[in-house]
């Protein structure tokens, strides 16, 4: 089946900017699991995409409540310009409330979230009030209505409080669970298979040869993949021999809803990624006007939808996160796709070229007293992982600003935002 409507990867061939790219993307991903669904109990569903609207069974709150500890009473009982004596009769507390009714002259002791009692329109707070010998004095200035909670006020029975698409949070599942929902319907994950390329790549905890490196980048890209809910294989390293490359995608195709690799898709002898794609399916570069990375490569194996990624780890992150993110999520169900950019003031000088976007790691120093600014990571290399541990994000510098100085806003992209 096809992944991707009307092969939108093949239609690229001068420079595109980040925006074009990523519309091209909200516009023409299809979502491959819409056929997938399952119902999950709450406390499973953390991460997951819903996969239909969840409509509220009752009011939120169910009824009218009081927002503090103290006495619930009538308003018009209250003197405009003096003290006023009530009478204590009764409580009502949380899941007990008072079943009489509250008349003139009368006050009932009240706790948080407990029922109004009926005829009382007002809650006084107790560190307000003096009482003696069942008797309480209560000081003018208390409004009509003060500290009552109205049910329905948070939300009304028939209200769509959470839509399809929507990558479920704690707190949508807290808010599921106020409206009477104990399981929701989602999308099964999508399913992702994970490679990395290259003779010079050798596994983390083996014994490293002369000229090699171990493999980091699908550490990081089957953990971002992971933090995403999609269900990662990792298939390990593809060597640099064109038969094995292309047998090992050919099968992983199978099984998988998106095949990504990181490396191997450039022109060189020992590139064979992006001959074994094309035998299989068919390969599209997307030049990207970006820094850091290279040309994207994106197109399909069999029924599976293809991601190539640079080889730096630095640029196989940020291509993923900006680009093979939001393919992800799309491909999977979901419909905010964008990642929140948060505006900090710039630390640093910089100078770039025009028309070109670009990505700078930095660490935010939140010093007492100013709002946050963004220190840069030095060097820039796109081949040190240290500049993604030792930092809290990318500043994203677009294509029409050429220079960037001390105290300047800036656009940052959080990795806690990213990465999850």
């Amino acid at each position: 089946m096809n992944k991707l409507a009307d092969d939108c990867f093949n239609q690229v061939e001068d420079l595109m900017s980040t925006a074009e790219a990523l519309a091209v993307l909200r516009d023409r991903i299809v979502t491959v699991t819409q056929d997938r669904l399952e119902q999950l109990p709450l406390a499973q569903a953390q991460g997951r995409i819903l996969a239909a609207d969840v409509t509220s069974a009752l009011d939120v709150p169910p009824h009218d409540n009081s927002a503090v500890d103290g006495y619930a009473l009538r308003h018009e009982d209250l003197e405009p310009d003096g003290p006023t004596r009530l009478a204590v009769q009764g409580r009502s507390a949380a899941g007990h409330p008072f079943e009489g009714k509250v008349t003139a002259g009368q006050t009932v002791r009240i706790f948080t979230g407990a029922v109004m009692p009926t005829g009382a329109d007002t809650v006084v707070m107790q560190e307000d009030v003096e009482q003696v010998a069942g008797y309480l004095t209560i000081p003018p200035g208390l409004k009509l209505g003060a500290n009552r909670r109205h049910q329905g006020e948070d939300t009304k029975q028939g209200d769509v409080v959470l839509r399809r698409g929507r990558r479920l949070r704690p707190q949508d599942l807290g808010l599921a669970a106020s409206v009477g929902h104990g399981a929701l319907t989602v999308y099964r994950p999508l399913k992702v298979g994970v490679f990395s390329t290259g003779d010079e790549l050798a596994e983390p905890g083996a014994a490293l040869p002369v000229g090699s490196v171990y493999d980091a980048n699908r550490q990081i890209l089957m953990a971002l993949i992971t933090g995403l809910g999609a269900e990662v294989s990792d298939l390990g390293i593809l060597p640099d021999d064109a038969d094995a490359v292309r047998a090992g995608l050919d099968g992983a195709a199978k099984t998988h809803d998106l095949l990504l690799t990181s490396g191997g898709v450039s022109v060189g002898d020992e590139d064979h990624v992006r001959g074994a794609v094309e035998a299989l399916g068919h390969l599209n570069f997307w030049r990207l006007a970006i820094k850091p990375g290279r040309p994207l490569a994106l197109g399909q194996v069999g029924g599976a939808a293809f991601v190539g990624l640079p080889g730096n780890p630095v640029a196989a992150t940020v291509c993923f996160l900006r680009f093979a993110r939001p393919l992800i999520l799309g491909l999977a169900g979901a419909v905010d796709l964008d990642p929140v950019l948060y505006r900090v003031t710039a630390d640093f000088d910089y100078e770039k070229k025009a028309g070109r976007r670009e990505w700078l790691r930095a660490r935010l120093d939140c010093a007492a007293g100013r709002g946050p600014r963004a220190v840069l990571f030095r060097p820039l290399g796109s081949g040190i992982i240290n500049s993604l541990v030792q930092t809290h994000g990318l500043v994203e510098i677009p294509e029409d600003v050429t220079q960037v100085k001390a105290g300047e806003p800036v656009d940052f992209l959080s990795f806690d935002e990213v990465a999850s």
